[in-house]
């Protein structure tokens, strides 16, 4: 069956029917309100593919609506109990129902969230089956806060640990890497996947700001965590994935590597307190599928964070250049030029002082 696909995947590459990047999306995604002054707003979506059409990135993927997550599915990761609940609580239509000071439930909230679920699934069908080389899926609200029983930051339902368990159960998956870049930690990933040998969970995230979990972060064998302190920069940022994600990830020999994408870590976004560039997500990505050669391409990239709309539609987009196989893009370019030239005067500046 594998031989099928692979000469099924030669052929659409030889006459140039190849099976895109797949962008997954849902009308359903911009009907979550959590209100006008909270920083999850519908706008995101909407700003992001609008810098894909400019840049002319939308116009390279497919695109896909995504359907609704099936009861079993979701059971794979959260109790009926705790989605009976969230049933309970959902606010009639122009009402909102708060879960905590963060997170808000408006009429569509869980519809939504069912949706952003059923986004990644599919996401995870399309790519195991060779209809997509890989995929992003624009969905809200978004999941890594949300624990097996609890809602938090933003998060109902764990949509990346959905796609995941999907993948185990129906594809017979043994390793599956998550890559979580959001600048706050995926504590509810953590706690789904604590010590589950199946999954290897790279964790990075700002430090002083929620979930707060500096203190006993590494408990857990199969992750690795790492917590940037305070305007950490690009060059900081590179070294540390190189030294502590990247060989840990290529030693694992993923079979499908799924990212938890939060572009909150750049410089401008209103929640965080990193100094990144939107040329660090592109050498990010750049980076990790290289490094997951073992999944041949075979990566879902799922929203999550990313607040101020300019540098999340730049840095999605850079993000986005790069997974759909464009090559390199401008910014990133133009950046690393700069990197190039900032390390090269340092090196001068240091032998004069010597």
């Amino acid at each position: 069956m594998n031989i099928v696909k692979h000469i099924r995947t030669k052929l659409r590459r030889l006459f140039g029917r190849k099976a895109k990047t797949a962008w997954i999306s849902h009308p359903l995604f911009l009907l979550h309100e959590p209100g006008t002054s909270h920083p999850e707003s519908p706008q995101r979506i909407a700003a992001i593919e609008a810098e894909l059409e400019k840049q002319g990135i939308l116009s390279a993927m497919q695109a896909v609506q995504a359907p609704e997550v099936a009861d079993k599915q979701l059971a794979l990761v959260h109790p009926r109990k705790y989605l009976r609940f969230l049933e309970s609580v959902q606010p009639p239509a122009g009402k909102i129902y708060r879960l905590d000071d963060d997170t808000v439930m408006s009429h569509e909230s869980l519809h939504a969230a069912r949706y952003a679920a059923g986004s990644v699934v599919k996401a995870v069908e399309m790519v195991m089956k060779g209809e997509a080389f890989n995929a992003f899926c624009a969905a809200r609200p978004p999941g890594h806060h949300a624990q097996t029983d609890k809602a938090g930051g933003f998060c109902l339902i764990n949509n990346t640990a959905v796609g995941a368990m999907h993948a185990i159960a129906n594809f017979r998956l043994q390793r599956i890497a998550i890559i979580d870049f959001d600048v706050h930690h995926g504590n509810g990933t953590a706690e789904i996947f604590k010590n589950d040998s199946r999954i290897l969970f790279l964790n990075s995230f700002g430090q002083g700001l929620y979930p707060f979990p500096e203190a006993g972060c590494e408990a857990a064998a199969n992750s690795v965590n790492i917590a940037f302190a305070p305007n950490t920069g690009s060059r900081v940022f590179r070294t540390r994935i190189r030294e502590q994600w990247l060989p840990r990830l290529q030693a694992f020999k993923p079979e499908l590597v799924l990212l938890s994408a939060g572009f909150d870590a750049h410089k401008q976004d209103e929640t965080g307190r990193l100094n990144l560039h939107e040329a660090d997500f592109a050498w990010l990505t750049h980076k990790i599928i290289q490094s997951a050669e073992s999944a041949k391409g075979r990566v879902v990239s799922v929203l999550e964070g990313g607040y101020t709309l300019e540098s999340l539609a730049a840095s999605a987009a850079a993000h986005l250049y790069v997974l759909a196989g464009l090559g390199k893009p401008e910014c990133a370019v133009k950046y690393d030029r700069h990197l190039k030239r900032g390390s090269k005067e340092k090196k001068q500046k240091h032998g004069e002082t010597k």
